[in-house]
């Protein structure tokens, strides 16, 4: 069985701003022991920004800033998982990706070549992006997206996320939501809470968990508190997000839910009813749009809610779209080139 975990900055820090080394530690020596039992691991792990501000003291403000602190902190961060990892037997090895792995079919079997050899070695995969070359173009936005696609390039059967709100909280923070059973509703009832360090939050752990769902792979969001023994064991409280009874396992569906966005397409319910029987995006229910794309661009589709249902690719220009909004029987976005996260 192969199990993914995402670690995320927050995560590996403590209270004081250091790296978390007890739970690292507690991490590798669970990994030890539940290899014994036919597991194998893979790490999404941020970090590297963060270790390269605790060393440069730079402001992460720019894309370029990011990738000096990311080409510092990198090898420190990847230094930090040998050394505690090592102590306990464990090799690792190190895959820097950026989105457009999962967007051209031959780089993408590339990867999940090394991938598949470095679990086959014994040795543990610490996956982050490679903030360092990394343009607007190529990033996933956060690990919680890289670690859905991850899961479906390693065929994990769990992903696992850390989560400093220890799982998905209600608006009002009271309520915990065991399990997931409706993207819709719980979409509506999330807190859309943003991490610290990280780029990511609770709506983007429900909407990457969506995605891994899709494809196939349940995703189970919990707190550092517990020990992975307990979490596999069923023995620790958070949120599960059921894998899809029938996963999606085409590659060009894969490859359409990991481009990265060139825009956003803003919809009426009367679109969105007709996304959700599989019928195509006509002009006449749009209702606006972001960013600038051409035709054959990947761009999100949001409802009224401003909640991502899926993603396509557009028939139109940003310009061109502009002048056709509202048309009757103008297909923007072709049924088959339409995939649905909600």
């Amino acid at each position: 069985m192969i199990v993914t975990i995402k670690i995320g900055s927050n995560i590996l820090s403590t209270k004081e701003g250091d790296f978390d080394i007890s739970f690292l530690s507690s991490l590798a020596e669970d990994i030890k022991s539940l290899k014994q039992k036919g597991f194998k691991f893979i790490i999404v792990s941020s970090g590297a920004v963060m270790a390269g501000i605790k060393r440069l003291n730079i402001s992460p403000e720019t894309i370029l800033s990011k990738q000096i602190l990311a080409s510092v902190g990198q090898s420190r961060l990847m230094a930090l998982y040998d050394s505690i990892f090592l102590n306990y037997g464990l090799n690792v090895g190190q895959i820097l990706l950026t989105s457009d792995i999962f967007t051209k079919s031959h780089m993408f079997l590339n990867a999940k070549q090394t991938l598949i050899g470095l679990l086959e070695s014994d040795i543990i995969p610490i996956i982050n992006e490679n903030d360092v070359i990394a343009t607007e173009e190529l990033v996933f936005g956060d690990n919680d997206f890289l670690s859905a696609y991850v899961s479906y390039m390693a065929s994990s059967s769990k992903l696992i996320i850390f989560s400093t709100a220890g799982g998905l909280f209600t608006k009002d923070g009271s309520n915990l939501i065991n399990e997931v059973s409706n993207f819709e509703e719980a979409l509506k009832q999330v807190n859309p809470s943003k991490s610290t360090f990280g780029s990511g939050g609770m709506l983007s752990k429900l909407q990457a968990s969506m995605i891994a769902s899709k494809l196939g792979v349940e995703v189970f969001i919990t707190s550092k508190a517990y020990k992975l023994k307990d979490i596999l064991d069923q023995k620790a409280m958070g949120s599960t997000v059921p894998a899809s009874s029938k996963p999606k396992k085409n590659l060009k569906d894969v490859m359409m839910l990991a481009s990265h966005p060139k825009g956003i397409i803003y919809i009426d319910e009367g679109a969105k009813k007709a996304l959700l029987n599989r019928k195509a995006l006509l002009a006449i229910g749009i209702k606006g749009f972001d960013g600038i794309f051409k035709k054959g661009d990947i761009v999100n589709i949001s409802d009224e809610q401003n909640f991502i249902i899926g993603k396509g690719r557009v028939e139109y220009s940003s310009s061109e779209l502009k002048s056709i909004i509202g048309s009757k029987n103008k297909e923007v976005i072709k049924t088959d080139y339409i995939q649905l996260i909600a």
